[in-house]
């Protein structure tokens, strides 16, 4: 894998590293029931990078068709507003 998959779109408004757009350096997808982003954190503050430029960083779902070696392969991801990765899918 030549590239570190973008966030393309997260919807998570509550999630302190949302503004207009993924602003941490990087996420991780993991959840037991839904593939999560487990990096969301619902505070009163911002944090993260000063412009929405996320990625991934990890991915913990060995059943997602993108996790190659615990990296996602997805061109981009995208997260809904409940933190829950739209572009897994099972193998």
């Amino acid at each position: 894998m030549s590239t570190i998959t973008a966030v393309k779109s997260c919807a998570t408004t509550s999630c302190a590293f949302n503004a207009s757009g993924c602003t941490a350096f990087a996420v991780t997808i993991a959840g037991a029931e839904q593939p999560t982003c487990a990096t969301f954190i619902a505070l009163d503050a911002r944090g993260g990078l000063p412009t929405a430029n996320g990625h991934v960083g990890a991915c913990q779902r060995l059943e997602c068709v993108h996790n190659t070696d615990l990296l996602c392969t997805a061109e981009g991801v995208d997260i809904s507003d409940s933190a829950i990765c739209l572009s897994y899918e099972v193998r």
